[in-house]
């Protein structure tokens, strides 16, 4: 069976209010993002240098920066779904040294895919005045689609840098992608495309 791949709009520029958007780096961990890691995505490894330059835009423009962590028990049920990764405290949980938060950004750390379930990211975007989120990381059909959606279902304007976004497969980023954009109507750009004005 073949499967068409419906067009998925891309925006060549999004502009937005510094003030108003955050920048969530979304569990660009060492066991997804490092080669030695328990679920090592290569797309994620490839992207930092990317994702780097996002961040650094972000910071330049006063954004404000949350990062995600998955952050599991040595016991965690999601164990049966997926090998043993990111277990709380543990080096494969930490975030990779090329993307290390800066001292006083966000760290959200989640219990499942979605960054908003059971943590205060929504509370925090709220008290900042956020209207807008730009989302990147791994992996974009599960944690990367599932906070983007929660983004969305809050009324958050979502904003997914394709570049800055990984995935297991082909099939998988292009299933995001579509998400993101169909059902959720966010704009998927590139890093470049992400311009920050105050």
């Amino acid at each position: 069976m073949t499967v068409d791949v419906p067009e998925i709009p891309r925006e060549p520029e999004v502009r937005l209010p510094a003030a108003e958007t955050a920048l969530v780096v979304v569990d660009m961990q060492n066991d997804f993002a490092h080669p030695d890691g328990a679920l090592f995505v290569e797309g994620a490894a490839e992207s930092i240098p990317r994702i780097k330059a996002l961040l650094e835009k972000a910071r330049a423009a006063g954004v404000r920066v949350v990062f995600t962590q998955d952050w599991h028990a040595e016991d965690d049920p999601e164990f049966r779904i997926w090998p043993r990764h990111a277990v709380a405290g543990t080096w494969g949980a930490e975030i990779v040294d090329e993307l290390a938060p800066l001292p006083g950004e966000t760290r959200i750390q989640k219990l499942r895919y979605d960054a908003f379930y059971g943590t205060p990211l929504e509370h925090l975007l709220r008290l900042w005045g956020i209207r807008h989120v730009v989302v990147v990381g791994t992996v974009a059909n599960i944690c990367v689609l599932h906070t983007a959606g929660s983004a969305a279902l809050r009324w958050f304007e979502v904003v997914l840098p394709e570049d800055g976004t990984s995935a297991l497969t082909p099939f998988d980023l292009a299933a995001a992608l579509r998400q993101v954009s169909f059902l959720y109507q966010g704009k998927v750009t590139t890093v470049e495309g992400v311009k920050f004005e105050s």
